[in-house]
């Protein structure tokens, strides 16, 4: 069976005039149409097998795979485009962005579920601005590993099916210093139910173009979520709600394992309430609800761990303004964000609750001390988490202090080690009361606490050695990952704090948005 693609996204929807590849601004369109370029030298760097079992696609030799990526046989995917769509940047709006790098292949049908097929680094589009469209190794082999290590961990994202050596050199400034050097360029090859985000609504609200932008929100009833059956506005305000309690759920899932995105401008909201545009990610080390990976916001901070749930709904906010000329009502919008805002609480003391391993529903206190706690003293949350588990009901104090010392940076002083002992205790008090035993609790800690992250100094150890050609780490990193709640025992060296050499390397602590 051959591979080949439907295309609902441009047949359905209104496309640029322009069939010329060239910087512009687009107007009354959802897309404008572009060819990927093509790469003559390009190499394998990595498939992932899970994925390629997920969507049966074994029977497509790797050749195939690697002729479609590189644009060397594109005849299976004629009429590919590049997707319009604005954003609000660091909080200010941005106007026209869209797909500067990546270009869709079209959509595939797998067992009644649509996937579109999107190459990231495949060249310039009529949205690359003055950028080349090109995408580096570096940042691309980061992408791969941590596409799939969060569909690992649960949490809901973009995948990825494989990336590539282009062959090409591409010229980077990592910093953004003034000093830029040539980079392998790469190239991914995303898969997800669609790459729709705020800003494809943004940019049609703020052009006016009401008639495309209810084409657009009827597209994306009519594909993705089909169980909405109301007809008019009332569908428009089912969307809006659907979408803000997937956006919940996700800023849900980056706390419960420690993740911050770095980057959460509107433009890489998806639609579908998935992790999108993996750039300068990062997992916590010490835990620090202040902490941003990001060096384009070490000043302000704004996309930090502590807040990132409050700019979800921030976004959410700005896609209710698009949305708002097709409902033409304030108050149904007003009443979802103001759900999205108390329904946090309560859900993240659920999360919270889950990964303490507790039946109760009474653990706020225990909860809001535990957060104090985390901060007070250096100290690694996944290992932190992992370490609990083995706290029993009848451990002294010393035994406990004992058990979760290897997730501390540093040793605490006779006052943290007091602080310490007395949160371990009343944990263990709950424990006593809780309706989940040892073996109950274990097991829930176990599914809720992954025991591997990719922290960035694995990812940079690993693109250190593939610029060298070996592709080796990223083999084991990808295996590692794809079974983050196993003990694994034979990978128990990435099981460990930072090293110390990682804290301030480039790659490895603070990241930029250069890729």
């Amino acid at each position: 069976m051959a591979l080949s693609f439907i295309k609902p996204f441009i047949s359905e929807l209104p496309g640029d005039a322009i069939t010329e590849n060239y910087s512009r601004q687009v107007k009354n369109a959802c897309f404008s149409y572009v060819a990927p370029e093509t790469f003559s030298n390009s190499k394998w760097v990595h498939k992932s097998p899970a994925l390629i079992t997920e969507l049966e696609l074994e029977h497509i030799h790797d050749d195939e795979l690697l002729a479609l990526f590189s644009g060397q046989n594109l005849s299976v995917a004629k009429q590919s485009y590049a997707m319009c769509y604005g954003g609000h940047q660091f909080g200010q709006w941005a106007g026209q962005l869209g797909d500067g790098r990546a270009i869709n292949l079209g959509q595939q049908i797998h067992k009644g579920s649509m996937w579109t097929w999107q190459l990231k680094g495949a060249g310039p589009t009529p949205y690359s601005r003055m950028a080349d469209g090109y995408a580096v190794l570096r940042s691309s082999i980061r992408e791969h590993l941590c596409s799939e290590a969060m569909h690992a961990l649960g949490v809901p994202t973009t995948r990825s099916l494989g990336i590539i050596e282009s062959g090409k050199e591409v010229e980077r400034d990592m910093m953004y210093d003034g000093n830029p050097k040539m980079e392998k360029g790469a190239i991914v090859c995303r898969i997800a139910p669609s790459f729709i985000r705020f800003g494809n609504f943004e940019i049609l609200a703020a052009q006016e173009d009401y008639t495309s932008l209810k084409q657009l929100a009827d597209y994306t009833i009519r594909h993705h979520f089909p169980e909405i059956v109301s007809t008019d506005k009332e569908a428009y305000i089912q969307l809006f709600k659907e979408v803000s309690e997937r956006t919940l759920q996700l800023m849900l899932a980056w706390t419960r394992v420690g993740f911050v995105h770095g980057v959460m401008n509107t433009d890489n909201m998806s639609i579908l309430g998935l992790t999108i545009d993996y750039g300068p990610y990062g997992w916590l080390e010490g835990f620090d609800p202040g902490w941003t990976p990001n060096t384009t916001d070490r000043m302000h901070k704004r996309y930090r761990f502590g807040q990132q749930v409050q700019i979800g709904l921030w976004n959410l906010v700005k896609l209710a303004n698009a949305l708002y000329p097709l409902i033409e009502e304030a108050k149904p919008l007003e009443e979802i964000l103001n759900s999205y805002d108390k329904q946090f609480g309560p859900q993240f003391i659920e999360m919270m609750s889950m990964k303490l391993g507790l039946a109760s529903k009474g653990t706020k206190d225990l909860v809001d001390s535990l957060v104090k706690q985390l901060s007070v003293l250096e100290t690694d949350m996944t290992i932190f988490f992992r370490s609990i588990m083995d706290i029993g009901p009848d451990d002294e104090p010393h035994e406990m202090l004992e058990k979760i010392n290897p997730a501390f940076y540093e040793d605490p002083d006779e006052d943290q080690l007091e602080s310490w002992t007395k949160w371990l205790l009343s944990y263990q008090k709950t424990m006593a009361t809780d309706m989940n035993d040892g073996k109950a609790r274990r097991k829930l800690m176990s599914q809720t606490n992954p025991k591997y992250v990719l922290r960035n100094y694995m990812a940079q150890l690993a693109i250190d050695k593939a610029e060298l050609g070996d592709y080796t780490l990223i083999n084991e990193l990808y295996t590692l990952l794809a079974n983050p709640y196993s003990e694994q025992k034979d990978m128990e060296k990435w099981y460990a704090k930072r090293p110390e050499w990682a804290r301030h390397k480039v790659g490895c602590s603070m990241l930029s948005c250069s890729s």
